[in-house]
């Protein structure tokens, strides 16, 4: 059985919602950032870990391609050298441009000691802007980022997508809310969540 590893309502999320894609059992360790708990699992301390067996994985975008991987039988994952190229580009893309705003907003908002923080809202909005109308480029028509079908990617994508409406974060395409909604209205996401409620009430 897999343990997911983090805080209810955090990156966690997108581990939990990926298991739940693909129909894997699993339990929730909770453990804030930085705690001592989280530092069994990551150096760093950060959120979430994946354990597999004998195996921890952490960062959230390769413990999703890492499990669409492992159950390629699941079809969330690559299916050829080509698809995984692909995936790999949109995943790094999710982490390091459409993602960073909102993770920076966040640091000087509420996470920094007071002293380190300074006000990046102005070019947090201009920052994730641009890349929502990159988001849009990339997407095209499709439905998935990958096409017609739904993979990881999609998971990690759509996390930033919840965490920018939730943070007020505006995006500014119509065609990129309506792949937010699709992707949000999962049924695996709602029962991701109601497990974490569950963990988080426990």
């Amino acid at each position: 059985m897999y343990k997911a590893v983090g805080s209810p309502g955090s990156r966690l999320t997108r581990v939990t919602w990926m298991l739940e894609e693909l129909d894997e059992t699993y339990g929730i360790v909770k453990a804030k950032q930085h705690s001592d708990v989280m530092y069994r699992y990551n150096p760093s301390g950060k959120i979430p870990a994946l354990v597999d067996g004998d195996l921890v994985l952490t960062d959230s975008a390769a413990i999703c391609f890492y499990l669409s991987d492992k159950h390629a039988d699941k079809g969330l994952g690559p299916n050829s050298v080509e698809e995984r190229g692909r995936m790999l580009s949109w995943l790094f893309f999710a982490q390091a441009e459409l993602e960073a705003p909102l993770w920076n907003k966040l640091k000087h908002r509420l996470i920094l000691p007071d002293e380190l923080r300074v006000d990046v809202g102005p070019w947090a909005k201009m920052e994730f802007g641009r890349e929502i109308a990159t988001l849009e480029k990339r997407l095209g028509d499709s439905e998935f980022a990958m096409g017609v079908r739904f993979t990881a990617v999609d998971v990690i994508l759509g996390h930033c997508g919840q965490w920018a409406r939730g943070a007020r974060f505006e995006i500014a395409s119509d065609s990129v809310n309506s792949y937010f909604d699709r992707v949000l209205s999962r049924p695996a996401l709602a029962r991701a969540k109601a497990r974490e409620e569950e963990a988080k009430a426990a």
